[in-house]
């Protein structure tokens, strides 16, 4: 869940070092740390808190140094600490290594090597991960590559490494499973990363590294080997990204400019697959498993977080307009069961980042039992698109705040296409119906902007009044349930206000209780067939002195008239509006955060992209 970057070439590597991990800041971290290749040392410099800490602590050091490696750390073993923190040296100080990920097997190796007389300075598994390869390689006739990949056959976990060492003054290691590793491609040079966010300014031209491949790099040089030391043809891909798409651009959080983002991430995911003048859906995803779609038994829908919420709504969606069986599942708990899946399966997986880790690993195992994948990503060349027989990107562009806002709507945005043009495969719903969610679902851009534009300075004075509450409740009926689930992860994530989302129906079977005037309940009240229910559940907190802030379709006076505060969104279907009802949560999240001095684009203790248990 950390950063990893790394550098060989001509060039001095710490500038790209302390610049890429700055970048990578977003995924979140509690230290950081670079090591440096001297010509008879390694030095080492590493500190808790922000990179800046690290950058002030080099300003009294000498940097001179053509081969580096540098790291950001999520704690996972042992607290946040400068000896916890990455990167680490072996017992005999030659090699250094960072590593994202988890050892599972640690405990075992490390008492392996505590009896050969190894001593630990961390409490971490890299560490003893990284012991262990040194023992492997001064114990045995074989180079420094043999003794990683025999080290790699025996852990169990996740990782991605670099190694440095003082006998290989020209050559960096990398290593990867189950977390992401990225190598840009240069001029008598190569960048490491673990996205390509790092290298946009040097190269456009990467290569992203598969599980159990070990990669031996030299500045003009990339050999790429598998754990049984066959040698792998590189493949080298050209990137889209631009350097602004990762800069604030004049915004001061990444959170608000990405929310800002929306109209045209919606607008993106929509370009070159939705005709508005013939309203037609063309999705060359869907074309090559048409027919295992069509057939399918049911539709397992496994995903993380926000990502799960963008499934659970699709589960509504899919069921009404395609009638097939669908089932949302946590991937964490997922990976976990013994499911019963078949060839007849179809699995669908959402994630942003495209390698979250529970993810990853519930497709591998739905995929070995003959089920067709399709993925749903939002990153280019990532594990989960390349593990899939088919998939859609979406287009929201880099995501760097740590909570997810356009990538939200972007997945919400294709998850409806996916619904309509299946429904178009089987003939499950009216051709009148299809074409009114395509017309209205081309139109989402310009209503997301009307929201963005026309509720801000509202939705600031209901972060103002509410900014002290230690409660929130969240309620929806129907296609906004999912909405209400999301509103809560949303204000927990940025406010630190404990919040729960509830199907409203449900309140009275518990949560009811909670109900008094200091409690501020925020429904997604927008006008569909069940409208006249939820405003009987806006009474029955009304009636216990609840504080009710409503998301309300436009003009909806009975609603507005039960409401102390109340967020108006453009009318639409009411399978489009649970889209557009996204929105005003998400400011109203940012702005509580921004109310209570919270660093909105890196929340405490969150992480970016998810690559651990």
């Amino acid at each position: 869940m950390c950063g990893i970057v790394g550098y060989i070439g001509q060039n001095q590597a710490y500038p790209y070092l302390i610049g890429g991990l700055k970048k990578l800041e977003y995924r979140g971290y509690d230290s950081a740390g670079i090591a440096l290749h001297k010509t008879n040392d390694l030095q080492v410099v590493k500190k808790t808190g922000k990179v800046a800490a690290l950058e002030e602590a080099f300003r009294t050091k000498d940097t001179q140094s053509t081969l580096g490696i540098g790291h950001t750390r999520w704690a996972t073993h042992g607290v946040p600490s400068d000896e916890n923190a990455h990167p680490h040296y072996s017992n005999s100080g030659n090699l250094a290594l960072v590593h994202n990920g988890i050892i599972e097997n640690y405990a075992s190796l490390k008492e392996e090597l505590l009896q050969k007389g190894y001593q630990f300075k961390s409490d971490t598994d890299s560490e003893v991960l990284l012991n262990f390869i040194e023992d492997i390689y001064q114990n045995n006739d074989c180079s420094l590559e043999e003794a990683i990949r025999i080290a790699l056959k025996r852990v169990t976990g996740a990782y991605v490494i670099l190694i440095l060492s003082i006998e290989y003054p020209d050559t960096l290691f990398a290593a990867r499973k189950g977390s992401p590793l990225v190598i840009g491609i240069g001029k008598g040079e190569h960048f490491l990363g673990s996205d390509a966010s790092p290298m946009l300014e040097y190269t456009k031209e990467v290569v992203y590294i598969n599980d159990y491949e070990l990669a031996i790099i030299k500045a003009d040089q990339l050999i790429l080997k598998n754990l049984g030391n066959e040698t792998l043809t590189p493949y080298v891909q050209k990137l889209d990204l631009e350097l602004a798409a990762i800069e604030k651009g004049g915004y001061e959080h990444f959170m608000i400019k990405e929310i800002y983002e929306q109209p045209q991430a919606i607008f993106d995911s929509l370009r070159g697959r939705l005709d508005p003048e013939n309203l037609s859906i063309t999705l060359s995803g869907l074309d090559k498993i048409k027919d295992k779609l069509i057939a399918a038994r049911r539709i397992i829908i496994v995903a993380c977080g926000t990502s799960w919420h963008a499934g659970l709504l699709a589960e509504y969606w899919i069921e009404e307009l395609c009638r097939v069986n669908v089932e949302v599942e946590y991937a964490s708990e997922f990976r976990y069961r013994n499911p019963i899946i078949t060839s007849d399966d179809v699995i669908i997986a959402i994630s942003q980042s495209g390698e979250t880790a529970d993810t990853l690993v519930a497709l591998e195992n739905a995929k070995s039992k003959g089920a067709t994948i399709f993925g749903i990503v939002n990153v280019v060349g990532s594990s989960i698109a390349r593990i899939s027989d088919a998939g859609i990107y979406t287009h929201a562009g880099p995501e760097i705040g740590v909570a997810s806002t356009k990538a939200f709507s972007a997945q919400l945005t294709v998850l409806l296409l996916f619904a309509i043009k299946l429904a178009e495969f089987k003939q499950s719903a009216s051709e009148e119906l299809r074409k009114q969610l395509t017309k209205e679902l081309s139109e989402v851009p310009q209503k997301v902007q009307y929201i963005l534009d026309s509720t801000v300075d509202g939705i600031k004075d209901i972060a103002k009044n509410y900014q002290h509450a230690t409660d929130f409740l969240f309620l929806g009926r129907g296609y906004n349930f999912p909405i209400a689930l999301e509103g809560a992860l949303k204000l927990k994530e940025i406010s630190y206000i404990h919040a729960e989302g509830y199907p409203a129906a449900e309140m009275k079977h518990g949560p009811i209780a909670l109900v008094d005037d200091t409690l501020p309940v925020v429904f997604i009240a927008t006008k569909d067939k069940v409208h006249e229910k939820i405003v009987s559940n806006m009474q029955e907190i009304k009636a216990r002195s609840g504080k009710l802030i409503s998301v309300v379709t436009a003009d909806d006076q009975l609603a507005m008239s039960l409401s102390d505060e109340n967020i108006q969104i453009p009318a639409s279907h009411e399978i489009i509006a649970p889209i557009l009802a996204t929105i005003p949560l998400q400011l109203l999240s940012y702005y509580v955060g921004i109310e209570r001095q919270i660093d909105v684009d890196r929340p405490r203790n969150l992480a970016k992209s998810v690559t651990v248990e």
